[in-house]
């Protein structure tokens, strides 16, 4: 379980993360949702610990972010994030061997190797393995970052608007990929997401989140009605039940 409490962040005065308390349950995907400015990618940095926390603490099973040494952090949890800066001139496949240096630190194993391959043929990269990122589609190379993530094989993984740069193939394969991979290994992942429709989706916990604060936790039943919606997102939509999943209508 991710354990978060008390956090509370601002800039200038001004609050952007409010006292923030939730258990991230162990396990499954879980959806962060809610309008921009709601605080969704500063929570996720700083259970991450990309930034130091001002106040509150953050826990993975027990172990507190802010002191847990760096070497062991790496090996429990990843993350994407929105921005990332990568050398330009590296292979897709040196890529995605950067993700198991917190194990193999500069001399990979054939276990190294292997869990490469593995990702490649996972997220349909094996056609360009060789080739350098700079060579790619902002959706390849999104689709590398996220195997590169995958391929460091933690407990936790932390996704910052992975759909980001991907056509609505794409974004449904890829979702139905990370639904596939994290029950198989039994991962937690936590996603940032901005299609609450993939949410709806994909999703076995949604936390909604809005002007720095918890609005409301539970099951995508649960979150994904309309006046929840009304409530998030100040705009009038229809929800509909479709094959066992909710589905928001939102662009009549």
């Amino acid at each position: 379980m991710i354990t978060i409490r008390n956090v509370s962040f601002h800039i200038g005065g001004n609050p952007i993360l409010n006292n923030v308390s939730l258990d991230i349950p162990e396990g499954g995907i879980t959806a962060l949702i809610g309008p921009n400015g709601a605080g969704k990618s500063t929570l996720l940095s700083f259970m991450a610990r990309l930034r130091p926390l001002e106040q509150g603490s953050i826990s993975y099973a027990g172990k507190d972010v802010s002191t847990t040494p760096t070497a062991e952090l790496a090996k429990t949890l990843s993350i994407l994030t929105q921005e990332n800066s990568v050398m330009s001139r590296i292979t897709v496949r040196d890529l995605l061997m950067f993700g198991r240096y917190p194990y193999h630190q500069g001399r990979p194993t054939p276990v190294d190797l292997a869990i490469v391959e593995n990702a490649l043929s996972e997220f349909k990269l094996d056609s360009f393995a060789h080739r350098y990122l700079t060579e790619l589609s902002g959706g390849q190379r999104q689709r590398a970052m996220i195997a590169m993530v995958f391929c460091q094989s933690t407990d936790y993984v932390l996704l910052d608007e992975p759909l980001n740069n991907l056509d609505m193939y794409h974004a449904r394969a890829l979702m139905q990929l990370l639904q596939r991979l994290t029950r198989e290994h039994k991962r937690t992942t936590v996603v940032v997401l901005h299609d609450i429709n993939q949410a709806a989706a994909y999703a076995d916990h949604v936390i909604a989140m809005k002007n720095g604060q918890v609005a409301m936790t539970g099951t995508p039943n649960d979150i994904f009605t309309a006046e929840n919606i009304k409530d998030l997102f100040d705009m009038d939509v229809d929800v509909l039940d479709y094959q066992g999943k909710k589905l928001v209508v939102h662009h009549v």
